[in-house]
């Protein structure tokens, strides 16, 4: 980033293809189609590329990144299809997007298949406000502060959101995570997924913690319930980065070395 800030131009090429999958992965997510994100992956890289220079560190090269990205989704969305209060409906189901595992056997690599599958429905199904918290948080690896300079509101704002996403997600996936003996929680125990994610937030004092660990080890349906929260956030931290099109690179190196004054006959 100094390097590039500086004017060294194959340091903002380093920059850029460094971001370029991860922002690619969140647009898709956030936009839902797959032309859109391919759009706004090439108008964030070239708006960072000329922004580089008036970066001052004075939030995280993520943040800013991220933040870019997002401003053209929504700028998008107003435009054309779909508006953020008012999304067009899922028109297809997703193909899974996790990774198979190297010595998986077909049963397994069906089932992550079909996992896969079912948590980009649960993400796409998600309202905007919430699917992007659960998208910069959770896929992206953003910290919660992160996360609220990027959406520019409040840390209680983002982490109720969060909440209400990843339980919404765990809903989902409930079926192919817990036994369904299990999935018939008693009306006497607590919100023990709310609870789990307010406490990997850091939002449970030791009191609270002890008390949910104590009614834990005595109530099997809500370690279940637990466990697949833990789970369905585990799945969305192994979505992959999402393959850039080796046309829409070359392209967008093209453009980025027009725009910054480089002939782009050398290299194609």
């Amino acid at each position: 980033m100094v390097a590039a800030r500086d004017g060294d131009r194959r340091a903002l090429e380093r920059l850029l293809a460094l971001y370029e999958p991860a922002i690619l992965r969140f647009s898709s997510r956030l936009c839902r189609d797959p032309e859109d994100a391919q759009d706004v992956l090439q108008d964030s890289l070239l708006a960072m590329a000329r922004t580089v220079k008036d970066f001052r560190g004075a939030s995280s090269v993520s943040t800013w990144a991220y933040a870019i990205a997002r401003s053209f989704c929504l700028k998008r969305r107003r435009r054309g299809k779909s508006a953020l209060s008012g999304e067009r409906p899922i028109e297809a189901e997703p193909e899974s997007s996790l990774p198979a595992t190297e010595d998986a056997g077909p049963e397994e690599s069906l089932a992550r298949k079909e996992l896969g599958a079912a948590l980009e429905t649960a993400i796409r199904a998600l309202e905007p406000k919430y699917r992007e918290v659960l998208l910069l948080r959770d896929v992206e690896g953003l910290s919660a502060p992160e996360v609220g300079e990027v959406l520019g509101i409040g840390i209680p704002a983002i982490k109720s959101r969060l909440h209400r996403a990843r339980l919404a997600v765990r809903e989902q996936l409930a079926p192919l995570l817990e036994p369904p003996e299990l999935r018939r929680r008693d009306p006497g125990c607590p919100d023990i997924a709310r609870l789990l994610s307010r406490h990997l937030e850091g939002e449970i004092g030791p009191e609270s913690c002890a008390a949910m660990e104590r009614h834990l080890e005595g109530c099997e349906v809500c370690r279940a319930t637990c466990d697949s929260l833990r789970a369905s956030l585990a799945l969305c931290k192994s979505l992959p980065a999402a393959p850039v099109p080796p046309e829409l690179e070359r392209t967008i190196r093209a453009s980025v070395r027009r725009l910054v004054g480089e002939p782009t006959a050398q290299g194609g």
